[in-house]
């Protein structure tokens, strides 16, 4: 399988990479490796499903709809990375949809 990055070039789906962004989004946070390995294989899972070739901005979304209800502050911290949180008011908008639906989130 493989991941389309955004310039354009292409590379082979690493599970590792996922981990290893979740290893920095959750310092700190009440979660294991086993957790991270968990939501690696799920999105690698659901990657498989759409098919040969998966956008990074695909895998990302995954991730973060994986991460949400499982650990909200974790959850903002990737969201920064990878949504490119330019300031405070970024913030402010990603837990405010967090809030909008709690069910979603965990209470931490």
């Amino acid at each position: 399988m493989t991941v389309v990055k955004r310039s354009g070039e292409r590379e082979p789906f690493d599970p590792a990479k996922i981990t290893g962004g979740l290893l920095a989004a959750c310092k700190g946070r009440p979660l294991t490796s086993a957790d991270f390995d968990r939501l690696a294989d799920q999105v690698e899972e659901a990657a498989r499903l759409q098919g040969a070739e998966v956008s990074s901005e695909w895998v990302g979304l995954a991730v973060l709809e994986r991460l949400r209800p499982l650990d909200s502050v974790a959850y903002l911290r990737f969201a920064s990375v990878y949504k490119s949180f330019d300031g405070i008011d970024d913030f402010e908008r990603e837990a405010r949809l967090i809030k909008l639906d709690p069910s979603e989130s965990s209470p931490s």
